[in-house]
């Protein structure tokens, strides 16, 4: 039986006034990937944040049920009182909002919607839209998508363009594709969160809230909360033990996180205590005979074992983890050289492999076992589409970096709920060690061909309970030889 397609909605609204020019955004990503499939935004006139937020809301789920009725929706908003309402755990007291949630909660079963609380910080996406529209309504225009995005997104216009949007994106989802942004769009539009200046970057656009200090994520939380429940208060019919509830957090655990993140040092990566990480040390197996050739050895090739080379990198590499005493479980990808490059470390360490399938490295198909320049004169088409989109398939059925994302990220996933708090090995290839770098890293899909891993070589991603990560890259192997 083929899974559910899964899709995330974040969504967002506010009012320059509340009430005031009002205006939604909301967007529909794809959860492995994190790639956009298709925004929202419209400016409504003058109307309340809560109003406008429902807006949002509703406009996000009618997007997730055009690319597909039976998707699973995860739906994230910093409105509380919107994920409160819609989870069924706080009543619609207010007459404008009851409408707004009933329609919302007709668009898809509610057994294929859930709802997530997020800090206002990681819903720039949808905030920004937000504000684009509002812009919009301000110049006598409505929104309309950029270029990167035109292909999926369907905003409100012609009957025959929506659906057109629709059909392409569905298209994509059968055969296994999603769109991929263009970075530079995206970089130039703020998506990733956007420099400082943007819209939604700083914190204070869609609401018009007076902007905390840009040290102090915790300082913004509390705000947002503040005007959340005052949302709760005066547009919401005088809800007060809800918004009692809202500004507890910012009395107990969000205030003593302020005072945490005041008496860090001024360091990067200094913040709130989140407990022990679970901890990835990535590394590439050792050299075998076609490594230094540079020839393409994925996981539909002869599957090689080590050289002597990488037998002694393997020894060596042992050694420095034996040395560091931090490993405590060892997983390796199915291929030879990664079982060879684990049972060393393993036998060094006194533990056992598991070999974890979803640790291969990419089907390079016809590539297999060609050197780069060897690919480029006998498929050079095929090359440049692979170069130019994670979409696009090596020559002769090979695996696309976009199906190897979906199919690692479960894997970490996966992993991850098995060894919460833990230090494991993963011993596998260039292809999954990039990835798992690049989502940690929250770099585009092209970071893929700018990233470099020695034979034997070590990185490592720490995994907190908040949905961050850090990386470290070591990368060294003149030690190994």
């Amino acid at each position: 039986m083929q899974s559910p397609v899964r899709f995330v909605v974040e969504a967002d609204g506010g009012s320059r006034g509340n009430p005031g020019p009002a205006g939604y955004g909301a967007v529909v990503l794809d959860p492995v990937t994190g790639e956009t499939l298709a925004e929202r935004a419209e400016f409504i006139g003058v109307a309340t944040n809560n109003v406008a937020e429902y807006k949002g809301l509703i406009a996000g789920l009618k997007a997730a049920r055009e690319l597909s009725a039976d998707a699973q929706v995860q739906v994230r908003m910093d409105s509380k009182l919107v994920v409160e309402q819609m989870s069924g755990r706080w009543k619609i007291k207010h007459p404008d909002m009851r409408p707004l949630a009933a329609e919302a909660a007709k668009i898809l079963p509610a057994s294929q919607v859930s709802y997530e609380w997020i800090p206002r910080e990681r819903n720039k996406h949808a905030d920004r839209l937000a504000n684009e529209a509002m812009d919009a309504g301000k110049r006598g225009r409505q929104w309309e998508p950029s270029a990167s995005t035109a292909v999926f997104a369907t905003p409100s216009g012609p009957p025959g363009d929506a659906a057109a949007g629709a059909a392409a994106a569905r298209a994509a989802l059968a055969s296994g594709r999603t769109r991929t942004t263009d970075p530079e769009a995206e970089a130039a539009r703020g998506i990733a969160g956007g420099p400082a200046g943007t819209p939604g970057a700083s914190g204070g656009g869609t609401r018009g809230r007076a902007a905390a200090p840009a040290s102090s994520g915790a300082a913004r939380a509390s705000a947002d909360r503040v005007q959340e429940a005052a949302d709760v208060l005066f547009t919401d019919g005088g809800a007060l033990p809800e918004a009692q509830a809202m500004l507890e957090p910012c009395l107990d655990s969000e205030a003593s996180e302020t005072t945490a993140v005041a008496a860090a040092p001024a360091t990067p990566g200094w913040g709130p205590d989140m407990g022990a990480p679970a901890t990835f040390v990535l590394l590439r197996h050792g050299e075998t005979a076609l490594t230094p050739q540079k020839r393409f050895s994925g996981s539909g090739g002869s599957d090689p074992e080590l050289s002597e080379a990488g037998r002694r990198q393997a020894g060596a590499v042992a050694e420095a983890l034996a040395a560091r005493g931090t490993i405590q479980t060892v997983i390796s990808s199915p291929l030879r050289r990664c079982r060879e490059t684990a049972q060393a470390v393993a036998t060094r360490l006194g533990l056992t492999v598991t070999v974890e399938d979803g640790l291969r490295e990419v089907d390079f198909g016809a590539w297999e076992g060609l050197t780069f320049a060897e690919v480029q004169e006998r498929f050079p088409d095929d090359l440049q589409a692979w170069l130019d989109s994670p979409k696009a398939a090596p020559t002769g059925g090979g695996e696309s970096f976009m199906a190897a994302t979906r199919r690692i990220s479960a894997t970490r996933d996966r992993l991850l709920a098995a060894h919460a708090g833990r230090t494991v090995l993963l011993v596998t290839h260039v292809t999954p060690v990039k990835i798992l770098v690049r989502l940690a890293l929250g770099a585009p899909p092209e970071a893929l061909f700018r990233m470099e891993l020695s034979a034997a070589s070590l990185s490592a991603v720490a995994y907190y309970a908040d949905g961050n990560a850090s990386v470290r890259l070591l990368n060294d192997t003149a030690h190994l030889r």
